[in-house]
C-alpha cells in the first residue's frame, strides 16, 4: 500500500469461530502440546474441520505419549471457541489423527550436527511490516477490522448484553479513506456474525453498531448506508457446519491485511524451525523496531532462506520513501548484525521453543500485546531501538 496521495483501502478479518480459524487453533494446540513436552519437538500439523468432524494430518517428532492427549485437547479447543451446536459440537465431533513421523529427508537438513548449525526447515521468502498508522504500528484497516471481532468475542464470552445471542463464526471488513497517505475515517464497515435462531436482524445491527463506534476513533464511523451487518439477512448455520475449514487459509488476515507483501507460507501448526513462521516473526520484529526507533514511518523487510542452510540468503529493507535519508542497504546489513537471523538464532532471541502458539491462531499474529504471564508475542517487543540508533550513528 502506498504512503502518499488520496485513496481507499480495505482489509478483512475473521473470528476464532471461522472454520479456517478453528483449524488453525487446533493445529496450534497440537503444536503447543508437543512443545510443552519437548521444546525441541518438530511439528507440521494440518487440520480439516467440517460438520462434526475434525481430521489431523501431517508430521511430528516428539514424545509418543503426546499423541494420546490430542483428541481431548482438540475437544477443549473447540469448547473454548464456543461450539456446542448440532452441526459442530465439542462433545460430538468425530476426531481422527493421521499424524506420522517427520520425514528423515527434512530432518537431516534441519538438525545441527557437531559444529554445523541447523539449517532452515524449507526454502522461502518471508516479509515483515510496520507502519505508524496505529499505536501498535499496524495497518489501520486490519487493526480496526480485527478489533471489532475481538470486542464481539469478548462480549459473547463474558455474557455481556452486547453479545447475547451471538455465536462464534464472524467476519468483518473495514474500508478507510486516506488523505495524503494517512487514514482519516471509515467509508464502509461490513460485519457478518453468526447468531441464534430467531434473533432479529435489527437487534444484531444495533449490537454491532455499538461495537464499531466503540472501536473506531471518534468521527470515523462510516455513513449509515455504508454500514452492512449480515447482508444476506440470516447467519444461523456457521462454523465448520456451514463450510469446511483448513489450516493456513487466512494468511493475509494473519499478517497485514494486504497492506504489505506476503511470502506465501502459513504459520499455524508449524514449529519454529520452520522459517515460514519464525522468520516471518523475525521480519515483523525488525520492521517494528525500525519504525519504533524513528528511522522511518513505514518499513517492509524481506528475508529469504534455503532448506538446510542456516544463514539468510538476503535481507531486504524498503522504507517506502519515509526513511529520513536512512541508507536502506546499510540498514539491512545492520539488522543482520543486531540479530542472529539463523533459524536457531531467531528461536533463541525470540524464545520461540515454548507452548505459546494457540493464542496466535486468531485475530492476527502481529500487533498483539504480549501477556507478561505467558511471555508471548515476543516479536512485538521494541527492545532493539537503542541498538539500531547506535549502529546507524557509528
Amino acid at each position: 500500500m502506498r504512503n502518499h496521495g488520496d485513496f481507499l483501502f480495505t482489509s478483512e478479518s475473521v473470528s476464532e469461530g471461522h472454520p479456517d480459524k478453528v483449524a488453525d487453533r487446533i493445529s496450534d494446540t497440537v503444536l503447543d502440546a508437543y512443545l510443552a513436552a519437548d521444546p525441541e519437538a518438530r511439528v507440521a500439523c494440518e487440520t480439516l474441520t467440517t460438520t462434526n468432524r475434525v481430521v489431523l494430518a501431517g508430521e511430528v517428532r516428539g514424545p509418543a505419549a503426546v499423541a494420546d492427549t490430542l483428541v481431548d485437547l482438540t475437544r477443549e479447543a473447540i469448547r473454548d471457541i464456543g461450539y456446542d451446536q448440532d452441526g459442530f459440537s465439542w462433545k460430538k465431533a468425530e476426531i481422527t489423527s493421521y499424524l506420522h513421523a517427520q520425514s528423515a529427508d527434512i530432518a537431516v537438513g534441519v538438525d545441527s550436527a557437531g559444529e554445523k548449525d541447523e539449517g532452515a526447515g524449507d526454502q522461502g521468502i518471508m516479509f515483515g511490516f510496520a507502519t505508524r498508522e496505529t499505536p501498535e504500528l499496524m495497518p489501520a484497516p486490519l487493526y480496526y477490522a480485527q478489533t471489532i471481532l475481538e470486542k464481539l468475542r469478548d462480549y459473547r464470552k463474558s455474557g455481556d448484553a452486547r453479545g447475547v445471542g451471538l455465536l462464534p463464526d464472524a467476519k468483518s471488513q473495514v474500508t478507510l479513506r486516506y488523505v495524503d497517505g494517512r487514514p482519516v475515517g471509515a467509508t464502509s464497515v461490513v460485519v457478518s456474525t453468526q447468531h441464534a435462531e430467531g434473533m432479529r436482524q435489527n437487534t444484531i445491527r444495533e449490537m454491532v453498531r455499538e461495537v464499531a463506534r466503540e472501536v473506531l476513533p471518534e468521527g470515523w464511523m462510516c455513513p449509515e448506508e455504508e454500514f452492512y451487518v449480515n447482508p444476506t439477512g440470516i447467519f444461523v448455520i456457521g462454523g465448520p457446519d456451514g463450510d469446511a475449514g483448513l489450516t493456513g487459509r487466512k494468511i493475509i488476515v494473519d499478517t497485514y491485511g494486504g497492506a504489505a507483501p506476503h511470502g506465501g507460507g502459513a504459520f499455524s501448526g508449524k514449529d519454529p524451525t520452520k522459517v515460514d513462521r519464525s522468520a516471518a516473526y523475525a521480519a515483523r520484529y525488525l520492521a517494528k523496531n525500525v519504525v519504533a526507533a524513528g528511522l522511518a514511518d513505514r518499513c517492509t523487510i524481506q528475508l529469504s532462506y534455503a532448506i538446510g542452510v542456516s544463514k539468510p540468503l538476503s535481507v531486504y529493507v524498503d522504507l517506502d520513501g519515509s526513511g529520513n535519508d536512512v541508507d536502506e542497504l546499510r540498514l539491512g546489513r545492520i539488522l543482520n548484525e543486531v540479530m542472529d537471523l539463523s533459524p536457531r538464532g531467531i528461536r533463541k532471541h525470540l524464545r520461540l521453543n515454548r507452548p505459546i502458539y494457540a493464542k496466535t491462531s486468531a485475530y492476527g499474529h502481529f500487533g498483539r500485546r504480549p501477556d507478561p504471564a505467558l511471555d508471548n508475542f515476543t516479536w512485538e517487543q521494541t527492545d532493539l531501538v537503542d541498538a539500531l540508533r547506535s549502529a546507524l550513528n557509528r
